[in-house]
């Protein structure tokens, strides 16, 4: 028999990735849960460059399988972290994922838009973002509900496995997708009043982390 993977198109699986439903989105989520899957390694790479407050109030926007909420409060002992994600199928992963941490009221997770965010103004101090931006269809009015839930003097921090330099057939498979360069980021952060912008890139792998302040 055939791995069942092979039945997927390209198409299918970055629908899948960027709105995870059914078995099959369960099954792309596990992946991005996996410890040992390119997905671990770019946020472990990605994280080591942020510096956290221990009580930090975090916010991990298009949060998946929920792996990146436990990496948070790693970096931030006595934090809280907020995911958000537009899929119930995600919502109930990550919750999943995070029970535990849910049960001790250091973690909650909501079913919610990047453009329309059910959280009062100056909410957080970090929000992060891996590997979600590409499938905004508003990035700019994102960004300006992104910097009215921070507090002032909050950070946002993108991570994205794509640097836009890349010759891979994956960012045209859905319209919905786009990939954005370093400097595209840049302006973008700029134009919606960010400040501060810090960029660290990895040319090898095309892994692209931005950070910027509210």
């Amino acid at each position: 028999m055939a791995d069942k993977q092979t039945e997927h198109t390209l198409e299918d699986r970055v629908r899948a990735a960027m709105r995870p439903e059914g078995d099959y989105g369960r099954e792309v989520l596990a992946r991005m849960n996996s410890a040992e899957g390119a997905h671990a390694a770019l946020s472990t790479w990605g994280l080591s460059h942020l510096d956290v407050k221990k009580d930090a109030r975090m916010l991990d926007v298009g949060c998946g399988g929920g792996a990146n909420l436990l990496r948070l409060l790693t970096l931030a002992p006595e934090g809280h972290v907020t995911g958000l994600d537009y899929s119930e199928t995600s919502v109930a992963t990550s919750r999943e994922t995070a029970a535990a941490e849910i049960a001790a009221r250091r973690c909650e997770v909501v079913q919610g838009d990047v453009a329309a965010m059910p959280f009062a103004d100056g909410s957080f101090d970090l929000m992060t973002s891996f590997e979600t931006i590409y499938f905004w269809p508003d990035v700019p009015r994102a960004l300006a509900e992104i910097r009215r839930v921070l507090a002032p003097g909050g950070a946002l921090f993108i991570c994205d496995e794509d640097d836009g330099m890349t010759d891979e057939d994956w960012t045209s498979a859905i319209a919905e997708l786009r990939v954005y360069t370093e400097g595209e980021l840049t302006d973008l952060l700029t134009a919606a009043g960010f400040t501060n912008i810090k960029t660290w890139h990895d040319a090898e792998t095309h892994w692209l982390c931005v950070s910027a302040i509210a």
